[in-house]
């Protein structure tokens, strides 16, 4: 049995974290609960009670104490029995141009509208199951083109690019992130998330530039590798490659002082938003996360033990009890993101229904 009842009491570091933190990034996604119940997953979360969880999180006040109150009387925790490991990711920062330019000449693209997401039933025979997008075409769905065929021009000349960036490592990282926020010279912004991939299957350049002896294993961090990748242009670019999975993108209006768009469709909260299997765990699901190796400047001298909430995925996010901690936006937060490679335990917190 994957998930395992156990008490609050038994949870570690229950009684020390910021309970009402936690229930403020719940509440981000009380109001589309209220309209709509999360698909139920792998994991047998029920979506249906988690929002009449919520509709009662409306009304719980947002101090500590009541925050806490309100999980224990409204969920029972079920520890995950599997070994956990957990990373981190953040939202890029990175200067853009609205046109191609000498300077500004790599492209983010939107989906192309011969991009289709894939049901099982639908999925061709000899596919990757994972594999949920390919390409509609007069002849049926057929795998849709790579990074290194849409970057050598598969798609240029259809009018798809959002922005333009300097530096295709830049680019790169906003792959692998899934949403970045883009500031413009003439001083406005704007924010993208996740619309759709290639459908090719997740390659860690990371870990290959480990097994190959590129990098060493503690310096294939996300700045390590690319400094890496910014020294070796060439190498870099063949290695970029390897990874065949290719993100599309689309504006979110988010405000400025939100944090970007989760799978879930609501805004990450930096330090509580967690990325999960999307098969397994229901979106929106509390998910206590210990990690006693990782510690920082926010819990000085503490392991990172905390209640997060299920708002977000990732094409490497596989397993019960695998998860990405959202960092942040900005390069300091992907500083840290970077450095997030620990094991974990993971609880999550069943709604009482």
């Amino acid at each position: 049995m994957t998930l395992q009842a156990i008490a609050f009491s038994d949870i570690s570091g229950w009684d020390e974290d910021a309970h009402e933190t936690a229930l403020a990034a719940f509440l981000t996604g009380a109001g589309r609960l209220a309209g709509q119940a999360p698909k139920t997953r792998g994991l047998g979360i029920d979506g249906e009670a988690l929002r009449r969880a919520a509709s009662v999180a409306l009304d719980c006040a947002a101090d500590r104490e009541s925050a806490r109150r309100f999980f224990e009387r409204h969920f029972v925790p079920h520890r995950v029995a599997a070994d956990g490991f957990v990373t981190g990711y953040y939202e890029p920062e990175v200067a853009a141009s609205r046109v191609r330019t000498e300077r500004f000449s790599v492209p983010l693209y939107s989906r192309p509208d011969d991009l289709v997401e894939i049901s099982p039933e639908e999925r061709p025979a000899g596919w990757d199951p994972e594999v949920r997008f390919g390409q509609r075409t007069d002849a049926g769905v057929v795998p849709y083109c790579d990074r290194a065929a849409i970057e050598d021009g598969a798609l240029a000349g259809r009018a798809l690019e959002l922005a333009w960036l300097a530096d295709p490592v830049d680019a790169f990282f906003i792959h692998v992130q899934g949403s970045a926020r883009l500031a413009f010279p003439d001083g406005t912004t704007l924010r993208i998330a996740f619309d759709g991939k290639s459908g090719h299957a997740y390659t860690s350049i990371g870990r290959l530039a480990v097994e190959r002896g590129l990098l060493s294993r503690e310096a294939a961090d996300r700045d390590g590798l690319a400094a890496w990748l910014r020294a070796h242009r060439r190498e870099g670019r063949a290695l970029m490659h390897e990874n065949r999975s290719f993100i599309f993108f689309r504006p979110t209006g988010q405000r400025e002082d939100e944090g970007p768009l989760g799978a879930a469709g609501v805004p990450l909260v930096a330090g509580r938003s967690l990325a999960v299997d999307r098969t397994l765990h229901t979106f929106h699901t509390p998910v206590w996360v210990d990690v006693p190796t990782l510690s920082g400047p926010e819990l000085p001298g503490r392991p990172f033990r905390r209640l997060m909430i299920a708002h977000d995925t990732g094409s490497a996010i596989v397993g019960p009890a695998r998860g990405d901690l959202f960092i942040g936006t900005g390069d300091a937060a992907g500083s840290v993101a970077g450095r997030i490679r620990h094991a974990a335990a993971m609880i999550v917190l069943v709604p009482d229904a």
